[in-house]
């Protein structure tokens, strides 16, 4: 198996990418150490759940403990002896960090530091971290390229994604250490966040309350199912960047689907998803409001980079990924 013998931390494995991976890396034969807090941002019991599918594999060890504690990190890194680590502990949400800023701090930058001082001291074949397209801001150029100037974040979250990748540049030139940093464009599947517009407008749109729509439906977003996520972390894990001209091992890669939808068209094709799962039509009361802070008006992911490097494209279309979600909904749900 692919990863079989390799000890692999993943931090954020009760999150909805987190877990995935785990499972992935498990499934491949890697011995894997999954570590999250368990945070109160969204509901816990689906962190619970998602942690009790890892449960089944034999392969993979829980532990409960914050990346912001440094004392924490540096006994399980001196113990776990790791081979790779894939950094996906996060805060994540654009507007809650607007309300919320300690968090972002804590966890996307401490937290971020912690780790990556542990790959120092106890050396790593790969650091491979979670950014975001956040980092683009609004006056990127589609689509969005990772070697754009993305010095303007328009929130929090975003300056501390762009404050990761710095801090992962820094430690790669100074010690040498293998980084690669991949922006996730809009994840959505199966066991997805419930803060995250797919989950939430499903949840009103079944309760027959409305939905709020920003910007009077007038966004586009870059929606990335699960499955194409995983393949790019996947892809990237066992081949660490080769020294550049200035001697430093580091990358940066776009993961998106490559291709913007309008928000109305996903909402759209989110209704004919849950029409087709729940055997009626169903439609969405919508709320037209003005753009909110910190948002953007576009994601468009350039996947060149990936792609050519890789051979990974994004491959699950809109409405495919959209029907796998409503069906494990109604699955989660109905119990």
């Amino acid at each position: 198996m692919k990863y079989e013998g390799t000890r692999i931390l993943v931090t954020g494995a009760a999150g909805f990418i987190g877990f995935h991976l785990a499972k992935a890396l498990c499934t491949e034969g890697a011995d894997v150490t999954g570590v999250d807090n368990i945070n109160d941002y969204y509901d816990t019991a689906l962190k619970e759940a998602r942690l009790a599918q890892l449960e089944h594999f034999g392969n993979f060890r829980f532990i409960k403990l914050d990346i912001a504690d440094k004392q924490a990190i540096d006994v399980l890194f001196a113990e776990g002896k790791f081979d790779y680590v894939v950094n996906l502990a996060a805060q994540a949400g654009v507007r809650y960090s607007i309300d919320h800023p300690d968090n972002y701090i804590q966890s996307n930058i401490i937290g971020f530091y912690n780790i990556i001082e542990a790959c120092r001291t106890y050396p790593v074949k790969h650091l491979v971290y979670a950014s975001s397209s956040s980092v683009y801001g609004n006056s990127t150029p589609a689509p969005f390229r990772t070697d754009a100037d993305v010095s303007k974040p328009v929130s929090l979250y975003a300056a501390t994604k762009k404050c990761d990748e710095l801090l992962a540049y820094s430690y790669s030139h100074l010690y040498g250490i293998p980084a690669t940093g991949l922006r996730f464009f809009t994840v959505y599947g199966p066991w997805g966040r419930p803060d995250m517009a797919i989950y939430s407008f499903t949840e009103k749109i079944l309760a027959g309350e409305t939905i709020k729509v920003f910007n009077n439906g007038d966004m586009l977003r870059d929606f990335t199912y699960i499955d194409d996520i995983i393949s790019g972390i996947d892809a990237v894990i066992l081949s660490p960047p080769k020294q550049n001209a200035e001697g430093d091992r580091y990358a940066i890669y776009n993961i998106g689907g490559n291709r913007p939808e309008k928000l109305l068209n996903f909402i759209s094709e989110l209704e004919n998803a849950l029409s087709e799962v729940y055997g009626k039509r169903i439609e969405a009361k919508k709320d037209f409001l003005p753009m909110q802070p910190g948002d953007v008006y576009m994601t468009y992911a350039d996947m060149s980079a990936l792609e050519n490097d890789f051979g990974i494209r994004a491959s699950v279309p809109l409405k495919e990924g959209l029907f796998e979600f409503a069906k494990w909904y109604k699955e989660y749900k109905n119990g």
